[in-house]
């Protein structure tokens, strides 16, 4: 129980800044795409950054929000066995699928990982820039750069990761109901307030 609360807790931080970071780039994409909107039809002159940086802020919305519906429940899940099922198969049928889910969430931060410090993730954007800190081993001055792609697919990266942390809490969880089924769990006040508990 005291690593399921310490886990809740870390949890509760770092899905309450992503979501609100979600929330701030949602908004901003949708300025963006406004701006071009009207750029593009009442000006004829659409400006060519503008649909790269509103999918570089949509991945990082996704990244960012998508721990908190998980930890919410808000995927689609099909559930019919494990609500037929007794009790204690139901929970190891849970427990199973959470293990599955790991598997594929460790898999795929691996191929975040690769995909930021890999190849491809040393090319850079068509049309974003990123102000460039100087180094004094590569001589690099201050100034603006085009952006690497890795700072684009950090955000699958830190996704994934996040799910993971996620993901451990919800076995935690599903272990506690499995072997103390009385066990009253801790309970997060945002996943209350959403009607998530």
């Amino acid at each position: 129980m005291a690593l399921l609360r310490g886990l809740m807790a870390v949890n509760s931080v770092l899905l309450r800044v992503g979501r609100t970071i979600a929330w701030v780039a949602i908004g901003i994409m949708v300025l963006i795409i406004l701006y071009q909107v009207v750029m593009r039809y009442a000006f004829n002159a659409a400006p060519n950054w503008t649909e790269e940086f509103a999918r570089f802020l949509m991945l990082w919305m996704t990244g960012l929000i998508a721990p908190s519906a998980y930890r919410w429940g808000g995927f689609v899940s099909i559930d019919m066995a494990v609500r037929t099922l007794p009790r204690i198969p139901a929970a190891i049928l849970s427990l199973l699928l959470l293990m599955l889910a790991m598997t594929v969430l460790i898999v795929g931060a691996m191929i975040g990982w690769s995909e930021v410090t890999g190849f491809s993730g040393s090319f850079t954007t068509g049309s974003l820039y990123t102000f460039v800190f100087p180094s004094l081993s590569e001589g690099v001055t201050f100034g603006w750069d085009k952006m690497p792609r890795s700072h684009m697919m950090a955000s699958l990266l830190v996704g994934m990761w996040l799910l993971v942390l996620v993901n451990t809490e919800l076995v935690l969880k599903s272990l506690i109901a499995l072997f103390d089924p009385d066990r009253k769990l801790p309970q997060d006040t945002a996943m209350i307030a959403a009607g998530a508990e």
